[in-house]
């Protein structure tokens, strides 16, 4: 296979991380005779000091051209002004929308070896495997937002949460579509009791599963009381799919049940065209160059690449299977050990994952 991977490394650890996951892929395009051809592209803050844009064109035409892109992360302290003409998120936000992506995937997966690095008790997240659907592309990040100055001389601040019939359509029946394949459940969040655009969600996808999905066990639950459940009974789910701001929230939380934010990937779909692939931890300024960032993530995120965007199931497996053997076998990077232990550098434990891989 043939194939154009287009790289967004971004800011802070990006970079680092990013082409640790390259030397996997290399390593898999050799083992398994494709050929994967990188090119690299800016976005975010590095993109903004280099074009004075978060998304150059530039950019946006080399991803439609791609089969598939590999994302670190955007933004940092040095972009943090809330008077900028534009942030390195607006450059993440718009290469979603300019691709249709609108369907987060992120799997939550404890791994048995990391039990312990959780803050939460063995009991309660052992075997937990959800898979999260956030829709992408529409509610508050999305909506009407501004600011208008009062005759009194305050300030008031809008944001808008606005929904389609079909946006969110779409996003439950990939999702449902999901639950079928693994245990045959799914759960909807919304804030049906207040919010209207939430009484669209709880309508509209009461009807799909009713009528398309009927042997699903569907359920629904307030994103109040999933943040408590997702820390006492993580077992219990599933499939879960949720709206743009609730998804973006308690996929950060459920990070804490497999112990790091360094371990998670995501996956970012649309109907057609390339997937963005990247782990959901952000750009940590504080220890980029540094050579600590734990890329596990990301070589996740590579082997989601693999499976959603080229078809190579054999390949997302082999990657997925040499990260769980390299943690069975002891090895930690510095935020999967506690404050002082003796741990493995960026390119280290990819190294050991590449060992991994050629036996």
């Amino acid at each position: 296979m043939h194939s154009k991977i287009v790289l967004l490394p971004g800011d802070g650890i990006g970079p680092e991380v990013v082409g640790q996951a390259v030397r996997v892929l290399e390593a898999i395009a050799t083992q398994f005779k494709h050929v994967f051809d990188f090119s690299s592209h800016l976005i975010g803050g590095i993109a903004i000091d280099q074009t004075g844009d978060a998304l150059p064109e530039s950019t946006t035409a080399a991803c439609k051209g791609a089969d598939a892109i590999l994302l670190g992360a955007v933004g940092g302290p040095k972009w943090d002004d809330p008077n900028a003409k534009t942030r390195p998120e607006a450059g993440l936000l718009k290469i979603r929308k300019e691709l249709g992506l609108f369907a987060n995937l992120r799997p939550i997966v404890t791994f048995d070896e990391l039990l312990d690095s959780s803050p939460l008790k063995r009991h309660i997240i052992e075997g937990t495997d959800i898979l999260f659907f956030r829709e992408l592309t529409g509610g508050l990040y999305f909506g009407a937002s501004g600011l208008e100055e009062l005759p009194d001389g305050q300030q008031r601040a809008f944001s808008t949460a606005v929904y389609t019939t079909s946006e969110v359509e779409r996003i439950v029946r990939m999702a449902a579509a999901a639950a079928v394949k693994r245990r045959g459940k799914l759960t909807m969040v919304d804030k049906a009791n207040v919010l209207e655009a939430s009484r669209l969600w709880r309508r509209v996808s009461a009807r799909i599963m009713k009528e398309e999905f009927p042997t699903v066990e569907y359920d629904v639950v307030l994103v109040d009381s999933m943040a408590m459940h997702l820390l006492s009974r993580p077992t219990s789910f599933d499939v879960v799919v949720t709206s743009n701001m609730f998804g973006d929230i308690l996929t950060d939380e459920a990070s804490m049940l497999p112990g790091s934010l360094g371990m998670l990937p995501s996956a970012s779909l649309g109907s057609s065209g390339p997937g963005l692939y990247e782990p959901i931890h952000g750009s940590a300024p504080d220890i980029a160059g540094k050579g600590i960032a734990n890329p596990l993530a990301t070589i996740l995120a590579s082997a989601m690449l693999l499976r959603h965007s080229l078809g190579l199931e054999k390949e997302a497996l082999a990657i997925e299977s040499a990260v769980k053997k390299v943690l069975a076998a002891g090895h930690r990077t510095a935020d999967l050990v506690p404050r002082g232990a003796a741990s493995l550098g960026t390119i280290a434990i990819t190294d050991l994952v590449l060992q991994a891989l050629a036996a």
